[in-house]
């Protein structure tokens, strides 16, 4: 266990299941009840109270009435006793939800995650992860644990931890579609956009059917786009951002049209330009000429109607200057053509101004 493991706010939901907790072992023969003519139950079998299933049925009838302090006592007792009984899981299940429900759900995690751990195969595996991963949406979402009986330490990254750790041990259940959601809006909420983006892009392979799904491509592609810090640095989120937004608009057209595709496509468009021309004009900077009329090319050609393409076309003569005799008589028609698309002027005059040209720019 990673770390520390605030108590969640669903605790009255759960303790309405408790009592509805599976027992299908035989040995587990605890009071037993029949629907008389009456409509009223009536009590038709009773464990031997000294038994060990007599025992754990008072535990679990403890922490129905929420006597939460007895019903660990005799969990304490009861699994001192009998640490290889048929009942152990129940028992750690028992004492678990008397310390979680009791206000402590730290401890309880050990507990939980004995039944994981050791009994995967029991009646209330299951029931021990839901308990872990509401613990788990609990602190990924802000809540602390206590220390000196005040809740003050963070511990969002143990919930982090058991958010990853429902996915792994129940894959494809409904529990493990809530985890994964959960743990990409974990990192969205703490600007972890690189981690979001993988923790979405997985949901929606694993998920692709679930109603979730485009909420999670939404966040996709809001992550990739926030994880691309300027026309400075790495367009690989732009790219990400662009390729899932066409995906969008071919699988869920409605849903790309509410989220306003053409004009986030238009805005990738502009940056991705942008990025292209810092990378010109730092070539320019550091004398590769060549590099610099290449990137420019492949500005106006991909981006011709972006802001950056009116800058590109005003830095060419810098660059068609510079130029050898043989490259300059290539270059000289096509950015003659490119101006006159978009600055409606015919002709490329060298040496001209160029607004911006003459910084440089910084190294992408």
């Amino acid at each position: 266990m990673r770390g520390r493991f605030s108590i969640p706010t669903i605790v009255p939901v759960l303790l309405l299941v408790l009592a509805a907790t599976p027992l299908t072992h035989r040995a587990a023969a605890q009071d037993t009840y029949d629907l008389g003519a009456d409509d009223a139950w009536k009590l038709v079998d009773s464990a031997d109270p000294a038994s060990p299933e007599g025992q754990l049925a008072a535990a679990r009838r403890a922490l129905a009435d929420k006597q939460y302090a007895r019903a660990r006592q005799i969990t304490d007792n009861w699994l001192k006793q009998h640490p290889r009984h048929a009942l152990a899981p129940l028992a750690y299940l028992t004492r678990g939800d008397a310390l979680y429900f009791g206000g402590n759900e730290y401890k309880a995690l050990f507990d939980y995650e004995t039944i994981a751990r050791v009994y995967p195969g029991s009646d209330v595996f299951i029931t021990a992860l839901e308990r872990e991963l509401a613990i788990g949406r609990d602190y990924a979402r802000g809540g602390k644990r206590k220390l000196w009986g005040m809740r003050i330490v963070g511990a969002s990254s143990e919930g982090e931890e058991l958010l990853i750790r429902v996915q792994e041990r129940l894959p494809g259940s409904n529990l493990a579609e809530e985890a994964g959601m959960e743990l990409g809006d974990f990192y969205f909420r703490r600007g972890e956009m690189r981690l979001a983006a993988d923790a979405y892009d997985l949901f929606i392979q694993n998920y692709p059917d679930s109603p979730r799904v485009t909420r999670a491509r939404q966040r996709l592609i809001a992550a990739h786009l926030a994880s691309s810090k300027g026309p400075a640095f790495d367009a690989t989120g732009l790219q990400n951002a662009r390729e899932r937004l066409r995906e969008m608009r071919v699988l869920e057209p409605a849903a790309a049209e509410q989220l306003g595709a053409e004009g986030l496509l238009a805005g990738i468009d502009e940056r991705m330009a942008a990025k292209m021309l810092v990378t010109a004009r730092y070539y320019l900077k550091t004398n590769d000429v060549i590099a610099a009329d290449l990137t420019l090319r492949r500005l106006l050609r991909k981006h011709e109607r972006t802001i950056a393409a009116t800058e590109a076309i005003r830095l060419a003569p810098e660059v068609i200057e510079r130029l050898s005799a043989n490259v300059r008589a290539e270059a000289e028609p096509f950015y003659a053509a490119k101006r006159l698309a978009i600055l409606g002027e015919e002709t490329v005059e060298a040496g001209s101004e160029t607004p911006g040209g003459s910084e440089g720019g910084s190294q992408p």
